[in-house]
């Protein structure tokens, strides 16, 4: 298994790492790694690895069948062989937008007291769909003042890991309706905005700001009606 930097700390920039293995499609598996795959509404990571001789663009970073970290080389690159050693480099500027949108997201999550149903991040904020019955729609700018609100009082972000028996016991941490967080270790890890959670405080396997204030100045753009049990609520930085 690829062991995952980016849990510990989000703001490693990149990694020395093994091939482990390449798949038959031309993947990279390595022992290590700061590279996000795709999951959990959060894009993957892109970047570039580097060894003796050679240096090819990954353009995306996903899980395959069997939930192993693939890095994915742009079309036509060469690839290092396996068990070389490589120097594995974030296209930050990609990632640090991707840790704003995510942060911004649990704020949202935690400004909406309803179960969420979908999400997504894009490269200017991000969406969340909410189960919120008929007449308890947030206003549009009582929410915004809201989340910057939030945004500018510089609340922490924090980890902190979980055994598979305390989630069992605290159900109301998870807020997805449809989406259960990863498991398989015998632990969960759970981000934590403000002192001790007191904001918000969800399982989360993804990468995040160390602040709030980082986010920087957002707007809620929309709330659309998707369907029976969906309200699409848009947020997209100003």
């Amino acid at each position: 298994m690829t062991a995952l930097l980016f849990r510990a700390d989000s703001y490693a920039r990149g990694c020395r790492a093994h091939v482990a293995a390449a798949t038959p499609e031309g993947g990279i598996i390595l022992d290590q790694t700061v590279f996000y795959p795709t999951s959990g509404g959060q894009p993957g990571d892109r970047g570039w690895l580097a060894w003796e001789g050679g240096r090819c663009a990954i353009a995306n970073t996903i899980h395959d069948a069997e939930k192993r970290v693939i890095h994915v080389p742009a079309a036509g690159e060469n690839t290092p062989p396996p068990g070389s050693e490589v120097r594995a480099t974030l296209d930050w500027d990609n990632r640090f937008i991707n840790m704003r949108c995510h942060t911004l997201m649990h704020l949202l999550c935690a400004s909406v007291p309803f179960p969420v149903t979908g999400s997504a991040i894009t490269a200017d904020g991000g969406r969340i769909d909410f189960d919120i019955p008929e007449g308890r729609i947030p206003d549009r700018q009582a929410l915004t003042e809201r989340l910057n609100s939030l945004i500018t009082a510089d609340h922490p972000v924090t980890t902190r890991w979980i055994t598979d028996a305390e989630m069992d016991a605290n159900p109301e941490l998870v807020r997805t309706m449809f989406v259960k967080p990863p498991r398989g270790a015998g632990k969960v890890r759970l981000v934590a905005i403000g002192r001790d959670g007191e904001i918000d405080l969800q399982p989360c396997g993804g990468t995040h700001l160390s602040s709030t204030a980082a986010i920087g100045p957002v707007t809620v753009t929309k709330i659309e009606n998707k369907g029976k049990i969906n309200r699409r609520i848009r947020v997209s930085f100003v």
